[in-house]
């Protein structure tokens, strides 16, 4: 009975010390060795819509080989690959984090984090004047643009393609403003365009182009008849001679003129022998009168007379549409058969000959000279030019 006992005593010891030893044997099978994850992105920071290349290839297994590496990039997308490289596209701006799990063979994960941060692009609110007219200042106001991030916003602007600023042979690349708000000046009709770029600081950069149609302005034109007169007064001796230039015919059409150059009385007989002339060359036009003697019993001098009549047709009444008031009336009296007496007038006096002259060598002349007064009227149907407001 107690061999017996000793027998069975001793089948429980030795189940134990198997129990313990296979124990032992599991233990040492469930064990596992960490690898070691390592992760490089490039570059920390993107914009909207740009990739990140993610670099865990210098990961460790330190025992066996790396089986997985899970992704998981921040903003709802995973992956999972078997070698440690990949890349991710953002579409949003934020801070995204970004972890790395990684997995050997003998059943060990580490993992790895890092941050992305995706930079948002500025907002740009341009907003101008509707309908504006030729010659107006556009106010063109990017105030109100933003950035997501509430970044300090720098400004540049080409306020115009069709005008090279900077000489450098490319009219759409200037810069002809750095604020927010700039005025395009539109000397002008026509169609406007050009660019706002708006940087963030941080390589967010928008560029948005505009095109402003500017419209020509419209007055209406009604005519009035006026008469313009001038007067010049000299003396002459003999052989001598005056001149003058005048332009009497830039605010209105030419319709007809009298010259009269008048002498002062002669004490003594003949009449002297004075010349007007009026030349304008730009139309071909040169007329010429000598004095004639007066009635020296009615005290009348003697005169000399150049009239001419019918010169340019009356202007019509009408509405005309233009960049400005003196483009109106450059266009109204520059149009062909309507423009005579636009040009340069030349006026002359001569003193041919006075009378009587010294009949004695070396005696004074006793007329050697005359006074004269020249009188000009110019009749000239002027247009009043009055701009139209809009509707």
């Amino acid at each position: 009975m107690q061999e017996k006992m000793l027998r069975l005593r001793g089948l429980f010891l030795t189940a134990v010390l198997l129990t313990v030893s296979l124990a032992g044997c599991l233990g040492a099978l469930d064990s596992s060795t960490k690898p070691r994850a390592t992760l490089e992105v490039y570059p920390l920071l993107i914009q909207e819509g740009e990739m990140v290349t993610f670099d865990a290839r210098d990961s460790d297994a330190i025992e066996g080989i790396i089986t997985a590496y899970r992704w998981d990039f921040g903003d709802g997308e995973k992956a999972e690959t078997v070698t440690g490289f990949t890349s991710h596209i953002y579409d949003f701006y934020g801070a995204y984090t970004v972890s790395l799990e990684v997995e050997n063979d003998q059943g060990g994960i580490d993992e790895a984090f890092t941050i992305v941060t995706v930079n948002g692009a500025p907002t740009i609110q341009l907003t101008y004047p509707e309908n504006p007219r030729a010659g107006d200042a556009v106010l063109l106001d990017a105030s109100s643009s933003s950035d997501p991030e509430s970044g300090q916003l720098s400004f540049q602007w080409d306020l115009d393609w069709a005008t090279d600023s900077d000489g450098d042979g490319d009219g759409r690349n200037d810069i002809d403003s750095t604020e927010p708000q700039t005025l395009l000046m539109t000397n002008t009709s026509g169609l406007y365009a050009g660019s706002l770029t708006i940087d963030d600081g941080q390589g967010g950069v928008v560029t948005e182009v505009f095109e402003i149609n500017v419209s020509a302005r419209q007055f209406n034109i009604e005519w009035k008849e006026r008469v313009v007169q001038q007067s010049w007064s000299d003396y002459l001796d003999e052989g001598e001679e005056w001149t003058e230039e005048i332009i009497p015919g830039q605010q209105g059409r030419i319709l007809s003129f009298e010259a009269i150059l008048e002498l002062e009385n002669d004490i003594i007989q003949p009449y002297d022998n004075f010349s007007l002339v009026i030349s304008i060359p730009g139309d071909g036009f040169k007329e010429e009168a000598e004095t004639e003697g007066g009635n020296i019993t009615q005290s009348e001098n003697a005169k000399a007379t150049i009239v001419a009549n019918d010169l340019n047709s009356k202007g019509l009444n009408e509405v005309i549409e233009a960049d400005s008031e003196e483009m109106v009336l450059q266009m109204i009296l520059d149009r062909p058969g309507q423009n005579f007496g636009q040009s340069p007038w030349a006026l002359f006096v001569r003193a041919i000959q006075t009378n009587p002259d010294s009949t004695v060598e070396l005696l004074p002349d006793p007329d050697p000279g005359n006074d004269w007064t020249l009188t000009l009227r110019i009749v000239i149907h002027e247009p009043i030019i009055t701009e139209i407001a809009f509707e």
